[in-house]
């Protein structure tokens, strides 16, 4: 049993205190925000340009959805989402199946509006100044839309809320974002720090620190890491069960890959199969 969370540290003194694009007083901190979920989120559109060159088989519209996204559904599947009125043809809604293509047409395909599964929807805002915001991201809650969650996630959750934006300067305004993005990612499982930019400048900024962590960190025989000098290091804690015999060990459980719900590539975890693993562990005091 295993919930990770993130924890970021900053060489100077003060972390929050200094922004991507300079010092600037913060704003008010430590607040909660969110809207509730939708019963049902708003769909999906899928966009493609036929292009007859590649095509294997006769060019009609049940022919390239068939054979293209075998994955998505079967042939009876596809017939049913035409006839439906989910796909258009150039802007147009086509619900004929033998529908023959033009080279160039743009076929936008509507998948209906779903159920996500549970997410939390609140938010804690640790820091925010005109330049960035620092959430403190629940496990739980995805950061990006991906596979079966598209709406339940943190960029969503900030799309919908109001934020008091910089100065409205030329200068500024060029630079400020509609609203804040995240510039890095944790897991949906994972809670912990997420920084999130405001500006253009500081999420050029910030990803450049998290790129730079991941770009200068070796590590010595003994496990200790060297480099360069990092802005921003990032930290994952773990909370297990069990009792340790030794103050340091080795762990040997072999790691695998397991199928996940909602994670369309699945999860390692401790298992029998596929994969070896070493990991050295100490306590600490």
């Amino acid at each position: 049993n295993c919930t990770p969370k993130a924890v970021f540290s900053h060489p100077t003194a003060d972390a929050m205190a200094v922004a991507a694009a300079g010092e600037t007083p913060p704003l008010q901190a430590n607040y909660v925000f969110g809207r509730a979920w939708p019963d049902l989120n708003e769909g999906l559109s899928y966009t493609d340009t036929f292009r007859g060159a590649d095509a294997e088989t006769t060019a009609s519209l049940i022919n390239f959805y068939s054979e293209n996204y075998k994955s998505s559904a079967p042939l009876p599947g596809w017939i049913h989402r035409i006839r439906n009125g989910q796909i258009t043809v150039d802007g147009q809604v086509v619900t004929d199946p033998d529908m023959i293509l033009r080279e160039g047409s743009k076929l936008v395909y509507h998948r209906l509006a779903w159920k996500e599964p549970f997410a939390p929807h609140l938010l804690q805002v640790l820091y925010e100044d005109d330049d960035m915001v620092a959430l403190n991201k629940p496990s739980g809650l995805q950061v990006l839309p991906k596979g079966i969650f598209q709406q339940r996630t943190v960029l969503a959750q900030l799309q919908w809320k109001e934020w008091k934006m910089p100065p409205s300067s030329c200068s500024k305004r060029k630079n400020v974002q509609l609203h804040p993005v995240p510039v890095h990612r944790l897991g949906r499982g994972t809670s912990g720090l997420l920084l999130c930019a405001k500006t253009k400048l500081a999420k050029v900024q910030l990803a450049s620190y998290f790129a730079e962590g991941a770009a200068n960190a070796e590590k010595k025989r003994d496990g200790t890491e060297v480099g360069k000098e990092r802005k921003i290091s990032k930290f994952y804690r773990a909370l297990v069960t069990g009792i340790l015999e030794h103050d340091g060990d080795v762990v040997t459980q072999p790691i695998g890959l397991v199928h996940y719900p909602g994670v369309a590539e699945g999860l390692y975890v401790a298992c029998s199969s596929v994969r070896e693993a070493s990991h050295e562990q100490s306590v600490c005091s």
